[in-house]
């Protein structure tokens, strides 16, 4: 299915330089921001309070819940919904010499008074030794992604694929860390499964154009490396806006109107959405033409005949 097509390639490959200058300025001022600011973790990461309250006549809103607790001075707060629309989880960082106990009546205190008919349902405390197991699986979880979708690519294609894609989708991860250092959003568990969700997504990318990189090569005899990938991106943009378009509406409807929820783990996939288009074509493309791909990679040239050795095999 195709929206439009182009029949004139675009000389991607003829700006290569000038988009890859764009990818180190942008990738250089995420680490940057990340050095200098660092993430600002959520609870789950770094400890804290975690109260289960339910409102029984169904009138509580996590709007007024979260209003009520910062007027009474609780910050970097989080208050989402819990097993139904009546039960909420709220998410206060540790504080030190308050124990749980005591976080939780002053909870319940500040509710009484600006979002009344709360009843507590429990209270427990998440350590700071739960959230650093927290933080080491999920940086183990993205190794291990990383690690899975190289030998994935080698396997299908070649070694200089597999590390084209690594270096533009590791652009894409460090880029949305970088937003999120450098605005102090809250990262939370939720934001690491966009993270990961972005390195699956951003792959699907670079493969398709790889794909057609491989079957030009088969195809087109005469063209050079940078014709044959000009082809293979030209020739799929119209699929690389069906597929990121219809997805950038479902993630952008999720940002509208998903709430507290959702809200960081959508920002994270809109920022991975735009930039994966970018790199998947633009970084990973001149990435894998510098590395040295070449048609003989992919097509078998054919052994020169032994004049010595007849139609029948017989020699002479």
């Amino acid at each position: 299915m195709e929206f439009f097509r182009i029949k004139k390639d675009i000389p991607f490959m003829r700006h290569a330089l000038v988009f890859n200058l764009i990818s180190l300025l942008t990738f250089v001022l995420a680490v940057f921001f990340l050095a200098t600011r660092g993430l600002h973790f959520s609870v789950e990461f770094t400890g804290g309070t975690q109260i289960q309250v339910i409102y029984p006549q169904g009138d509580g809103e996590r709007e007024h819940i979260r209003a009520a607790l910062e007027a009474d001075g609780f910050t970097d707060l989080t208050v989402q919904n819990y097993g139904s629309s009546k039960e909420f989880l709220i998410r206060i960082p540790t504080r030190p010499g308050v124990d749980v106990g005591q976080e939780s009546e002053r909870v319940m205190a500040a509710l009484a008074k600006g979002a009344p008919g709360a009843e507590k349902q429990g209270a427990s405390n998440v350590g700071a030794q739960v959230g650093q197991e927290l933080a080491e699986s999920g940086l183990t979880a993205l190794l291990l992604v990383i690690v899975g979708i190289m030998v994935y690519l080698a396997f299908r294609f070649e070694w200089r694929y597999a590390v084209a894609t690594i270096v533009a989708n590791l652009h894409d991860v460090v880029i949305i860390l970088g937003f999120f250092a450098f605005f102090q959003w809250e990262f939370s568990l939720s934001v690491l499964a966009a993270v990961l969700a972005i390195l699956g997504y951003s792959v699907n990318e670079s493969v398709v154009v790889f794909d057609r990189v491989r079957e030009t090569f088969r195809k087109s005899r005469n063209l050079t490396v940078p014709l044959v990938l000009d082809h293979a991106i030209t020739s799929t943009i119209s699929r690389t806006v069906i597929t990121h378009g219809s997805t950038q509406v479902m993630v952008l409807s999720m940002l509208i109107f998903g709430g507290e929820a959702l809200h960081y783990f959508s920002v994270a996939l809109t920022i991975g959405i735009c930039f994966g288009i970018y790199s998947s074509v633009l970084v990973a493309s001149p990435v894998a033409m510098w590395l040295g791909i070449s048609r003989e990679q992919f097509v078998k040239l054919a052994k020169p005949k032994d004049p010595n050795v007849n139609a029948d095999g017989a020699c002479v």
